[in-house]
């Protein structure tokens, strides 16, 4: 039994797909089967039911699998564990993100400090990022969601306050501050519904007792603003993404809409020293600004 088999199982199992875990693998889809045939014969049981061409975990699959992960785990921490008495130049860090904006100054510092550290940067959703701290794949979440389980701790970095914006010559435009019930009949620009900033949004104006028209969706803060530049609608905006003359932000008085950013760690699992490092580094970076 190889290691190199108990990874590509922990795909397979993971994806239940033999074509899609192949790929992901960058290795032959004939060759990823073979491998799985040759641990199931090791192990001395099917790992897998197979009924016309598709895969489920089975019992022995879904035992085997549990096992699997905990080794690897384990191997992981062992390998960070070394990494630390090399030095914190031998480091790496896994970090889930669901927005790099914030985060690009204080990495860019640490980064000049400390050149030789791997990152691993992925972004994700909040559902996705959860999944990837429970199952020990990443070191750190940096979110402006809520992600609280009992094993996890975290820490409040960065506090940021969200605006309406309209554009310059905009009725509203005048206006020192808004109350979001007031704009029931505004045509609104928004993030697509999967992105985790419209997700927040949507509880504001939840709480407001309003449903705002949209009149277009996007995926990026730029395209917001040009938007609302351009006079399509109004929109939902952090004072972190724009700084536009053509823009005017207005506080918004009720409700209180203000999004929390978040690094968050897991307090069972073995965090290396560049990790930590890293960790304290981002909280140190934004009390200082405060």
């Amino acid at each position: 039994m190889e290691l190199l088999q108990l990874r590509y199982f922990q795909t397979v199992a993971r994806t239940e797909h033999m074509t899609k875990a192949a790929q992901e693998l960058h290795i032959a889809q004939p060759a990823l089967s073979k491998t799985i045939s040759r641990l199931e014969a090791d192990v001395g049981v099917p790992l897998f039911d197979r009924h016309g061409g598709r895969i489920r975990l089975n019992t022995f699959g879904k035992l085997y699998l549990d096992k699997v992960e905990r080794a690897l785990r384990l191997l992981e921490e062992g390998q960070k564990e070394i990494n630390d008495l090399a030095g914190l130049e031998h480091g790496s860090i896994h970090l889930a993100t669901s927005t790099l904006d914030p985060l690009s100054e204080p990495l860019s510092r640490f980064l000049a400090e400390h050149p030789d550290v791997n990152f691993q940067i992925s972004q994700a959703g909040t559902d996705e990022m959860m999944k990837m701290m429970e199952l020990g794949e990443v070191d750190l979440c940096f979110t402006s969601m809520d992600m609280e389980q009992s094993e996890w701790s975290q820490a409040t970095v960065l506090r940021e306050d969200v605006y309406l914006a309209v554009p310059q010559g905009h009725r509203l435009a005048v206006r020192k501050s808004i109350n979001l019930n007031e704009l029931e009949n505004e045509a609104f620009i928004g993030y697509k519904e999967e992105f985790i900033f419209q997700q927040m949004n949507d509880k504001f104006l939840k709480e407001a007792g309003i449903t705002p028209r949209y009149v277009c969706r996007v995926d990026d803060p730029p395209a917001i603003a040009s938007l609302v530049r351009a006079g399509l609608g109004v929109a939902l905006f952090g004072c972190l993404h724009v700084q536009d003359a053509n823009l005017k932000l207005l506080p918004i008085a009720q409700p209180e809409c203000q999004r929390h950013y978040r690094i968050i760690w897991h307090e069972k699992r073995y965090l290396s020293l560049a990790a930590r490092k890293f960790r304290d580094f981002v909280i140190q970076h934004f009390s200082d600004q405060s």
